[in-house]
């Protein structure tokens, strides 16, 4: 898909026509529209496709006066009722007078941008754009890195009474979600070092600010992605240990329960012999087998329980 968009009186519009000053918006591009930008704009093809690899590191790098930049953005994914967060690659390509974006999914931050919800976003002032969508993108990782604490609270709070390996696999999703972030922000990391004395791009005094804060909120990301995953990964290890003590003591309860139980099996099975026993014949004989059941099952239990073993 193709969107193209230009400000106009300090709102985003849908244009038709490449014309300068434009927003080129491809969003997972079938062949055909990466042939028309290319035919067009005279894009180098690498460029337009190196955003579609899913796998393609964040790095940024020039040609024939145009310039790539990517970088890893966060995304979210449903897997029942948890959110699994993973990075996929957002391409920036910079030529002439006229800003292309190529990337995989369109729920990212450059919605943001298209829904007119950034204040001071101007399509014609490239280098500003592109900061702009980098500290957008920090912003996020925060925001997401908040969202995976809050779900490791609660997932927490479920495996002190569970038995079972679902909080663990759920745990085990946020840790990886946050490697794929810890991964994503230090190669981003290296994209700002290298912006910053990049000579093709114009490092504007205005923008200056701007970039210093984009630095610094991916480095509170970086250290916040960290921390929660020092956390997480002790906190799994206890787990395993929780549950496994859970199941211990489940284990325990029902042998205590199997001996008491067995105690009136095993004296009826003493007056069912086929040998002479005391009041075998009276008429007094079951309840006097009830009554040494209960005492006998009584004290068992209660030893039992003294000694924690119920």
């Amino acid at each position: 898909m193709i969107e193209i968009f230009k400000t106009v009186n300090n709102e985003i519009l849908r244009t038709d026509t490449f014309e300068d000053g434009v927003w080129v918006n491809l969003i997972n591009p079938t062949e055909e529209e990466i042939v028309e930008v290319n035919s067009t704009l005279g894009v180098e093809m690498d460029f337009l496709k190196a955003a579609l690899d899913e796998e393609e590191r964040a790095r940024i790098e020039s040609d024939n006066g145009q310039t790539l930049i990517i970088v890893d953005v966060p995304i979210v994914e449903k897997e029942g009722n948890l959110n699994v967060y993973t990075t996929i690659p957002l391409g920036i390509i910079l030529i002439k007078h006229i800003i292309i974006t190529v990337c995989l999914k369109e729920d990212t931050i450059l919605n943001d941008f298209a829904n007119n919800r950034v204040k001071s976003f101007l399509t014609q002032f490239k280098t500003r754009f592109v900061l702009q969508i980098l500290y957008r993108n920090a912003t996020r990782y925060l925001q997401y890195l908040k969202h995976i604490d809050k779900t490791s609270s609660r997932v927490e709070q479920e495996v002190y009474k569970s038995m079972k390996n679902k909080e663990l696999i759920q745990m085990l999703k946020l840790e990886k979600s946050l490697v794929y972030f810890s991964t994503a922000l230090k190669s981003n990391e290296v994209v700002l070092e290298k912006l910053m004395k990049f000579e093709y791009i114009k490092n504007y005094p205005d923008d200056q600010e701007l970039l210093e804060d984009v630095i610094i909120e991916n480095k509170q990301a970086i250290e916040m992605a960290n921390i929660y995953s020092s956390i997480l990964s002790g906190t799994m290890d206890a787990f395993a240990s929780v549950i496994s003590n859970n199941l211990n003591i489940v284990m325990k309860f029902l042998t205590s329960v199997t001996i008491v139980m067995a105690i009136p099996t095993m004296i009826s099975s003493f007056f069912g012999m086929n040998v002479n026993l005391p009041l075998k014949e009276g008429g007094h004989s079951f309840w006097f087998i009830v009554v040494i059941s209960v005492v006998m099952c009584t004290v068992t239990g209660y030893t039992l329980y003294k000694k924690k073993l119920f």
